[in-house]
């Protein structure tokens, strides 16, 4: 068999079917990356395909840097200064071992996709693969906006500090018609949630200024909020994301909120109970926000973040350290979240994502308690990160379904700092369109094309065209 043949993870006629008369021709919303607006915008040619593929100074794959740790790659050939050439075939002699790792798959799904080369990559043949690719990148063709809109792409939705200008986005809006895509802002407070930070008291002069509020307690930090909601849905903004690597639930009067941020202020550390409750508030602030502008509030949780610490602070964050979290009753302290908020009815439309398998079931039967007025308010997100393998995309679709509606699910996100990554969507229909055809091909499900087909076609991207709302 081929590798990445035509029918690459279809094991079913149904599935076949599927996939190239129905996913297949559907357009993409990417509606979590972590893509640059300024490059976007900017619009340059990478000189080479490392740069755009495995690194550019610390912006790059992190997936491929830690494949190449492992095979003892040394750092000037991952992050560092190597040479540019070298670390094409430093990754080709990784990816040699990588069987069985889908970025094996992905790898090769996007040299077929983007340059057309359908040989495995291995450092004998990689100085002929780094030849053609690079030629190719110096056409208009590998230009980032002509990598999207070669992709079908219709939206993209980066990942933006609050307290960010949205200087591109503003750029790129109007220029949305000649482009044939958005590029729209998602919020990822991130930096307000972390208040032990040594650099919280900062980051809140930033975002107050930004948002013409004097920060000085809980209430202004809201209020300064609320403004910066206001800016940007003038740039198209309808998603906020929220990395909670851990989170307790812990409640707090309003007054309460105000004296931990006032004790802050002064430089003044906090107790883990203070910062837990600081950081419930603060949630449940953003969530009547988000109900507020009919925003959807994604929740990425249960992560370790920065584990090596002399490589943290070496080279930084997001640079390859990072794992799957293991907090046993984070499931349970979101649900008790929700629990309260829906007692005021402000549960805006949410998406879940957990780094750990085990919580999906808590999270997908916990979403159920609290549908209501939108047509699946609550989602059981893509499988992220770690999860994202054939065998993760399924085990998500099977929780989908057994505890919910898969038809209404919104389906795929690329989560990447590549141009390249937009074959992962094309992996992920693979995926749902074997999980449906085989669910018909034993008897679960009518053999009707016309009405699966409608379903893979709504997962592929209707339901993410309707529920975002990103072209009113």
């Amino acid at each position: 068999m081929q590798l990445i043949d035509r029918d690459f993870l279809l094991t079913n006629e149904m599935g076949k079917k599927l996939f190239h008369d129905h996913a297949e021709k559907m357009p993409i919303i990417d509606f979590h990356c972590h893509l640059e607006p300024k490059e976007i915008y900017e619009n340059k040619n990478y000189p080479n395909l490392t740069r755009i593929w495995i690194n550019d100074g610390l912006f790059g794959d992190h997936y491929k840097w830690r494949l190449m740790r492992a095979n003892g790659v040394p750092e000037a050939l991952i992050t560092g200064d190597g040479d540019e050439y070298e670390k094409l075939v430093a990754w080709a002699g990784t990816i040699e071992k990588a069987i069985g790792n889908p970025l094996y798959e992905w790898t090769h799904l996007e040299l077929q996709r983007f340059f057309h080369i359908t040989k495995p990559l291995t450092r004998d043949n990689a100085k002929e693969i780094w030849d053609t690719a690079n030629k190719l990148l110096a056409t208009d063709d590998f230009k980032p906006r002509s990598l999207i809109r070669n992709s079908n792409v219709k939206a993209v939705c980066t990942t933006d500090d609050p307290a960010s200008d949205l200087k591109y986005h503003k750029l790129l809006k109007a220029e949305e018609k000649e482009n044939g895509f958005k590029v729209l802002p998602a919020m990822r407070p991130d930096a307000a949630m972390a208040i032990n930070d040594k650099d919280y008291q900062n980051y809140l002069g930033k975002l107050g200024e930004a948002a013409g509020v004097e920060i000085t307690d809980f209430d202004s930090l809201t209020q300064a909020f609320e403004q910066r909601f206001e800016y940007f849905e003038s740039m198209g903004g309808h998603l906020s994301d929220h990395g909670l690597n851990t989170f307790h639930y812990v409640a707090a009067t309003p007054a309460e909120l105000n004296e931990i941020v006032k004790k802050r202020l002064t430089g003044a550390a906090l107790s883990d109970h203070e910062v837990a409750a600081y950081v419930t508030g603060l949630v449940k602030a953003l969530m009547r926000l988000n109900k507020k502008f009919d925003w959807t509030m994604q929740y990425h949780i249960n992560a370790i973040r920065n584990a090596n610490k002399p490589m943290l602070a070496k080279i930084g964050p997001n640079t390859g350290f990072d794992s799957m979290g293991t907090q046993p009753d984070i499931a349970d302290n979101m649900m008790q979240l929700f629990t309260d908020m829906q007692t005021e009815d402000n549960i805006p439309k949410t998406i879940l994502y957990s780094l750990n398998p085990n919580d999906w079931m808590e999270l997908a039967t916990g979403m159920g308690d609290f549908y209501g007025d939108v047509k699946q308010k609550l989602q059981l997100g893509a499988a992220w990160w770690f999860n994202d393998t054939r065998e993760g995309m399924q085990k998500q679709l099977e929780t989908m379904a057994h505890q919910s509606l898969l038809a209404n699910f919104v389906g795929m996100l690329t989560d990447s700092r590549s141009f390249l990554s937009y074959p992962r969507h094309e992996y992920f229909r693979r995926v749902l369109c074997d999980y449906i055809g085989g669910l018909s091909e034993r008897g679960q499900v009518p053999e009707d094309e016309a009405y699966l087909g409608k379903i893979v076609e709504d997962i592929s991207y209707n339901n993410a065209y309707n529920y975002f709302g990103f072209f009113k």
